[in-house]
């Protein structure tokens, strides 16, 4: 039963008040010693021409109350509600065990497609510390939005076009040793890479060089586009282990490259339209009047540039999927840039380009190091990911931990910890990363929540052989089970601010809050005692299989698995 909707037919059953108005009026108090929904009586004085205060004095005395409405007060110019709490948590902890893993799962994206465009890291460059961030969200999106019911597309845009791999195959023409690239192949291409820098600063002839390579793969020569490929081939290989590791899945890996006989089409589309124009040699499509810079659509030399591709990309998408929403996790410093493409896109008569939504993120510092893959300080993913696996078996030994398998657990707790680390704050705050934060086993991390669940685990499997499935609540309505309940109750409201905002963090912060919901309830409620009764023990045997389930589903939905043991 939905508590609120209870109460809100109640107010518009006895105010006659339109149910889109009491919906919007009612809200939660800043503090549960108020009650848990309060109605503001303002809005009603001016039709019943009483002062608020009284409105919600007579209010009250006309609530009778139910099986679910324990009492009704007047605060001010409040109506206060307070719910019958062996109800609600009987309600709530039954529904949560029924529902099991589509514990606030809804229908609402039925029909509906979600493209989740994330991680999209350069062919031949290192997968470093900087693309999780792109990644975890955009893997977290993802997952949010299928639990909505929508059908979602991962896409991986990859960055495999460009001038970037002119340099490259003049750098590996130059330096390169296949034999020993294909033993280590991202280290190898970086090294050449840095090196072709380097070089060009005291070179620069080397710049005309690449673009003259560039331009012979656009133009589809046999060997520069063979060494593309290959190039594209082991950095694709080497990506895909990583994302092993991670637990992520792509639905597409079509890149840059994939759109390069597409943009003929959107030159065309704009030509025809009339948005070109001439500015400097290049063809442009003016944006004086948004207050941005013009955006380029063909360079002096008739090369397309990556807005041109974005476009393109953008149609392709359309035509193919007929999205609801498009969504790029590309980092914040690319704003402009999204702007501008989406607001030709309008211009060229698009309706559909409102449905593209740039969701932008932080940069990521290592011990306060910015990371730059053209001069080589870059912090790879491979080896944060594996440093944080190692510590944490570290601290699992330390412990004394029983776990069965000591690697799968400080895998899952390693890596898990690097992503909560991700997405514990509003994306668009930088971020910098600190082993000793995102290890810590009691504060907010991703080991003290998978700790939460062990020890829920744990009681559960001590406790086997006892069935709860008929716990009567009647004696477990303290203030902790209490707030334990209203915790597991909110799940579903966390999981649509997250996919209204696109905000993982949401759902970070519920499942720490429910953490330390859970814990507080342990502390102060023996389960398995011997001065427990029966009926009392199974209710609470009950709230801790609910909890454990939404940690666990809440955990996933953030990319992080759990662990039985810790």
């Amino acid at each position: 039963m939905d508590f609120k909707e209870h109460v809100t037919q109640k107010i518009i059953d006895i105010t006659g008040l339109e149910r889109e108005t009491a919906e919007k009026s009612i809200e939660v108090p800043p503090d549960e010693k108020m009650g848990d929904l309060a109605f503001p009586c303002f809005p009603l004085a001016r039709v019943m021409r009483k002062a608020p205060p009284l409105i919600a004095r007579e209010l009250a005395e006309k609530m009778s109350d139910d099986e679910m409405i324990d009492r009704a007060e007047a605060a001010g110019g409040y109506l206060n509600f307070f719910f019958n709490r062996e109800k609600f948590i009987s309600d709530t902890v039954n529904a949560v065990l029924d529902a099991g893993e589509s514990w606030g799962a809804s229908d609402m994206g039925g029909g509906k497609t979600v493209l989740v465009e994330y991680s999209s890291p350069n062919i031949a460059k290192p997968f470093h510390i900087g693309h999780l961030f792109s990644t975890a969200i955009g893997n977290s999106l993802a997952k949010i939005y299928k639990h909505l019911g929508y059908n979602v597309q991962s896409l991986n845009h990859l960055g495999d076009w460009g001038t970037q791999f002119g340099k490259l195959i003049s750098a590996y023409k130059r330096w390169g040793d296949k034999d020993v690239i294909d033993k280590d192949p991202i280290n190898e291409l970086l090294k050449i890479y840095v090196k072709f820098h380097e070089e060009a600063e005291k070179h620069p002839e080397l710049e005309d060089e690449a673009r003259d390579y560039f331009k012979k793969l656009e133009d589809g020569d046999e060997e520069t586009t063979a060494l593309w490929k290959y190039f594209r081939e082991i950095s694709l290989a080497e990506f895909k282990r990583v994302y092993d590791m991670l637990g992520v899945r792509f639905d597409s890996y079509n890149g840059e490259a994939f759109y390069s006989d597409k943009m003929d089409e959107i030159v065309d589309i704009l030509r025809d339209k009339g948005l070109l124009v001439e500015s400097d040699g290049a063809q442009v499509v003016d944006l004086s009047d948004l207050n941005m810079p013009p955006c380029i659509i063909l360079k002096s030399n008739g090369a397309t540039i990556y807005a041109t591709r974005d476009i393109a990309a953008a149609l392709y998408r359309h035509r193919t999927y007929d999205f609801y929403k498009n969504i790029y996790v590309v980092g914040t410093p690319q704003a402009l840039h999204f702007k501008q493409i989406f607001s030709v896109m309008e211009r060229a008569g698009w309706e559909w380009s409102k449905d593209c939504v740039h969701v932008g993120f932080g940069l990521v510092r290592f011990d306060g190091q910015n990371l730059s893959t053209r001069h080589g300080n870059v912090v790879f993913l491979d080896d944060v990911l594996n440093e944080s696996i190692e510590k944490t078996r570290e601290i699992i030994k330390k412990n004394g931990s029983n776990v069965d398998d000591i690697d799968d657990a400080a895998k899952k707790i390693g890596i898990g910890a690097i992503l909560y680390t991700f997405l514990k704050n509003n994306r668009e705050k930088d971020i910098d990363l600190n082993w000793d934060t995102m290890l810590d086993f009691d504060g907010e991390s991703a080991p003290y929540c998978q700790y939460g669940y062990a020890r829920g685990r744990s009681i559960l499997r001590k406790a086997e052989g006892i069935d709860f499935s008929d716990a009567d609540f009647s004696n477990t309505v303290s203030d902790e089970e209490y707030a334990l309940a209203k915790q597991l109750s909110s799940f579903s409201d966390a999981i649509r601010s997250a996919a209204d905002k696109n905000e993982p963090f949401y759902i970070n912060r519920y499942v720490t809050n429910l953490t330390k919901a859970f814990n507080k309830f342990y502390n102060t409620n023996p389960i398995m005692k011997d001065d427990v009764d029966t009926e009392t023990k199974k209710a609470r045997l009950a709230m801790v299989d609910a909890t454990t389930k939404v940690i666990k589903t809440a955990l996933g939905l953030l990319g992080i698995e759990t662990v039985e043991k810790m």
